[in-house]
């Protein structure tokens, strides 16, 4: 119907759309148009388009200019310094078919005049129409968690596809914020459901941890403890064996030494009767104690003849002497010389051992 009204009627309805937007959106400061007087003083960072006879003359450096009155005109204004655009709040459809509210920020700069006066009616309408449909765009390539995730990667994407968009208007976008997302009531029970049981999850695991590596260290321990209780008993056998060694060691060379002092004591004059003495006695005190330590008793036959007993105990001993004597002898290189005769207590010794 507003085609068949004709453009004009078309222009005014998108007029009054563009308009209805912003006293929506805040309003940035400028200079307005300022009358040709011919004599004009533009401001820093601000930019001056004129027009000559309704064409495009020349655009006002900052500073002082001069103008040929009511032949040229002041057209646009375009401000140089960072602009502002509140993006209003919007509905996207994320890739799992989730139902997000999301507004933003806008940052822009003029960087032509000229393409900013001319190549576009309104060059901050156009800007953010294109952000709001790149946002959804965006939007519709990720999953919910990966929105909230890749917040800066979504951020760079959209100022990426607004700079390729707006380079014939002469105008750059710096960079675009997200500034709230909202989320529907249910979507974001089951969110808060997810993370509580993900916190369950982790805190599970983090126990699990926690008791296999106190099991791993309490087996260390043991291990450590068996090593150390096993070298102290090692240890303690060695250093056993080698006191016993060592006790060994000195009673052998104890009882050495004993069996060298009593042979050079039976080497010396009356050495062989005092040997017989001492066994006589030693066999008596035996024969006596036989009663005392034991239950069984084996006795000889004849038992009453003490005289008898003695004489056998110096028979015993003399065959003893003699069979070391014979060693001795055999060992010591003959002597050409008279071989001595018995003593008189040997012979007595065989006399009493034949009898």
């Amino acid at each position: 119907m507003l085609a068949r009204a004709g453009p004009g009627l078309l222009r005014r309805a998108q007029q009054l759309k563009r308009s209805a937007w912003l006293s929506l959106a805040p309003q940035r400061l400028n200079s307005g148009l300022p009358v040709n007087i011919g004599v004009l003083f533009v401001p820093q960072q601000e930019a001056w388009v004129v027009e000559r006879m309704g064409k495009f003359h020349r655009i006002l450096e900052p500073g002082l200019n001069f103008l040929i009155p009511l032949l040229d005109r002041v057209r646009y204004v375009q401000s140089l310094k960072e602009i502002v655009i509140n993006v209003p709040e919007q509905s996207a459809v994320t890739l799992d078919n989730v139902t997000l509210q999301i507004d933003g920020v806008l940052y822009l700069r003029v960087m032509d005049p000229y393409k900013a006066s001319y190549g576009v009616e309104d060059p901050e309408y156009a800007v953010t129409q294109l952000a709001q449909t790149t946002m959804r765009s965006e939007l519709g390539k990720l999953s919910l968690d990966r929105v909230f995730r890749e917040r800066e990667s979504l951020n760079a994407n959209i100022v990426d596809a607004i700079n390729q968009a707006s380079d014939c208007w002469g105008i750059r976008c710096l960079r675009y914020e997200i500034k709230d997302i909202h989320v529907p009531p249910r979507v974001k029970e089951s969110m808060q459901m997810q993370v509580e049981a993900e916190r369950r999850k982790r805190a599970t695991v983090l126990e699990s941890e926690g008791m296999r590596e106190s099991a791993i260290n309490v087996a260390e321990g043991q291990k450590q403890a068996q090593i150390l209780a096993s070298e102290a008993k090692k240890a303690e056998q060695i250093n056993k064996a080698a006191g016993e060694a060592n006790a060994m060691l000195v009673r052998a060379k104890a009882k050495a030494e004993a069996i060298q002092l009593l042979a050079a004591a039976l080497a010396q004059q009356h050495g062989s009767v005092a040997a017989s003495l001492s066994v006589a006695e030693q066999y008596v005190s035996a024969f006596s104690k036989l009663a005392k330590d034991s239950s069984t008793v084996l006795l000889p036959a004849n038992t009453g003849d003490i005289t008898h007993m003695v004489t056998q105990a110096l028979g015993i001993y003399t065959t003893l002497t003699k069979t070391q004597a014979a060693k001795t002898q055999d060992e010591i290189p003959p002597t050409h010389g008279d071989p001595q005769p018995p003593s008189t207590e040997v012979l007595k010794a065989e006399q009493a051992t034949s009898s």
